[in-house]
């Protein structure tokens, strides 16, 4: 049984950095690749970044040169490394893997980032 925990969100101004993290039990890569995905108030869950087994990335043009997917095996644990934080990007951080599976969703973590 997967269990994804994420944590590193909270208020942020304009400009600044989060690191978010994505504890697992079990096996990461039991998936093809682990993603982080992110959902404002009213509107449709969506992709941020993934990365596969592999190491290969997949950033959102949205995000792209602000974000970044990691992982460490070790820890057995995922990163989003988020910059140049935009009020845009408020929403709630979840991981998940890539395509998601229904009963891998957390409770996620708030990003909230002001003006």
């Amino acid at each position: 049984q997967v269990q994804l925990v994420e944590s590193g969100g909270g208020l942020v101004q304009a400009g600044g950095s989060l690191r978010l993290s994505c504890a697992a039990s079990g096996s990461i890569f039991g998936p093809s690749a682990m993603a982080w995905y992110r959902q404002a108030p009213g509107k449709q869950r969506e992709l941020v970044a993934a990365i596969t087994s592999a190491g290969s990335t997949n950033i959102a043009d949205s995000v792209k040169g602000r974000f970044a997917i990691s992982i460490d095996n070790a820890k057995n644990t995922v990163y989003l490394q988020m910059n140049s934080l935009k009020p845009d990007d408020t929403a709630v951080y979840y991981c998940n893997s890539d395509p998601p599976f229904s009963r891998y969703w957390g409770q996620g973590t708030q990003v909230t980032v002001s003006s």
